[in-house]
């Protein structure tokens, strides 16, 4: 585990072997994995200032949040998005987010309407996928996971002229799609070339997944992965998306899990996703420099 002083920054022995190892290079040998970070890890700031402090850190790979990349369109222009993360040399692997797809309920003409712009603008900064986390509190029956596997290709429809691919989240409360066995299970039904599955390594330990559902994984099947570690306290029943902490600092098996996913032939991001506000708040470069320090070890 990597050391950090008590309010997260970086110690002057990290911040010198971070400062003297090279930028992450968007091309990486084939099963290799690279640092990406998650834009709602630095909440607090506008889409700029979160950009500009990842480049800074030697970041490459990028999750923009879609709410703030429309604000700077908005205030900037259309193609400032795509122009300030070309100037800064950031690529954005995936972005974030649209709930409501899978499951049946009243807001998902809503949410069909928010993915419409959503996908457009994902395109326009050059990015092919975005994430729709199941996050249904319902009480669901068989014939509503028939009409799940239906809404995402519905929804895939949508994103299709787009290029833009739809990867399911399942999240540790959802009583949709809580696990990695029925998040593969609507993918595979669904059948449709927009519609993916990915993993968030809190979602996966911290909820009702095995390690051994990761052996149902198809080489390549796995599109994105969130990256971060599940707390030995408090107790996983009462722990909500605050309690997330950096890679190493808690308890879940990263490093198995990770070797586990590159024989499954995954390749890509490793996406540090935070929603603690005392992170949120901090400088996007401090945190860009101990998602390196703490993700680099175990990749």
């Amino acid at each position: 585990m990597t050391s950090t002083s008590r309010n997260g920054d970086l110690n002057r022995r990290e911040f010198l072997a971070l400062a003297a190892v090279p930028p992450l290079m968007q091309t990486r040998p084939s099963g290799s994995l690279v640092v990406c970070m998650h834009e709602a890890s630095s909440d607090r700031f506008d889409f700029r200032t979160a950009m500009e402090g990842y480049a800074k850190a030697g970041i490459r790979a990028v999750e923009p949040q879609l709410i703030k990349v429309r604000e700077f369109a908005q205030k900037e222009s259309p193609a400032a998005p795509k122009r300030l993360l070309d100037d800064l040399g950031l690529k954005a692997v995936s972005s974030s987010n649209q709930l409501g797809l899978p499951e049946p309920g009243e807001t998902r003409a809503r949410s069909l309407e928010d993915l419409k712009w959503k996908v457009e603008l994902a395109q326009a900064i050059g990015c092919d996928r975005l994430v729709a986390p199941s996050t249904g509190t319902g009480q669901y029956t068989d014939d509503d996971y028939k009409r799940g596997v239906d809404n995402l290709r519905e929804a895939a429809e949508i994103a299709k002229p787009f290029g833009v691919s739809l990867m399911l989240e399942f999240t540790r409360t959802s009583r949709f799609a809580g696990s990695l066995p029925t998040a593969l299970k609507l993918v595979r039904e669904a059948n449709h070339p927009n519609v993916r599955v990915m993993m968030d390594t809190y979602h996966f330990w911290g909820g009702i997944s095995k390690f051994e559902d990761l052996e149902l994984l198809r080489d390549g099947e796995l599109h994105h992965l969130h990256f971060e570690d599940v707390p030995a306290d408090p107790p996983r029943e009462i722990q909500g998306q605050p309690h997330r902490v950096f890679p190493g600092e808690g308890i879940a098996p990263l490093r198995r899990i990770v070797e586990l996913l590159k024989r499954k032939q995954y390749s890509g991001a490793a996406s540090l996703e935070m929603f603690n506000p005392a992170i949120q708040g901090m400088d996007p470069y401090q945190v860009a420099m101990r998602a390196r320090a703490t993700i680099e070890p175990l990749i």
